[in-house]
C-alpha cells in the first residue's frame, strides 16, 4: 500500500492552480472534467514526486468552511530560507520562520487562497 493523493475542495480553481504553481512549482499531472455533474478534479505533482494534490472544484460553490479539525499538509525543501523569502516577495500569506522548542528555525506556514495551511519544512527535518 501507499498514499496516493490528498484532496482539497477549492472555491476558485484558477486562483488555486496559480497559487500552487507559483508558490511551489506544482504541475498539473491530470484533469478529470465532469460538467454534467458540475465538478472538475485537477491533480498536481511536485517535480520528481508521484504523490498528488487533488483540487476538487464544484461548480458555483461558495467558500468552504474548513472547520477546526484540519491541520496542514507539509512540503520539504532544501532551501527553506530562499523559498520563504521568494514567497514573501510574491505577496503570499506566510508566517515567520519557526523552530520547535530548543531548535533553530526549520519551518514556516503559507496559506493558499482557500485558507488551507501548508507547512514548509527543511528537508533534513
Amino acid at each position: 500500500m501507499k498514499m496516493v493523493h490528498t484532496s482539497y475542495r477549492v472555491k476558485d480553481l484558477d486562483a488555486s492552480l496559480d497559487f500552487y504553481k507559483k508558490a511551489f512549482n506544482f504541475s498539473e499531472s491530470r484533469r478529470r472534467d465532469f460538467p454534467e455533474h458540475k465538478f472538475t478534479l485537477v491533480y498536481l505533482t511536485l517535480p520528481g514526486d508521484s504523490y498528488e494534490l487533488e483540487l476538487t472544484y464544484n461548480f458555483d460553490h461558495a467558500a468552504y468552511n474548513l472547520g477546526d479539525g484540519y491541520g496542514h499538509i507539509a512540503i520539504a525543501t532544501d532551501n527553506l530560507e530562499e523559498l520563504h523569502e521568494k514567497q514573501k516577495a510574491a505577496g503570499f500569506k506566510v508566517t515567520d520562520l519557526y523552530g520547535l522548542p530548543g531548535t533553530p528555525p526549520s519551518y514556516y506556514f503559507i496559506s493558499d487562497p482557500d485558507g488551507y495551511d501548508i507547512e514548509v519544512i527543511r528537508s533534513n527535518y
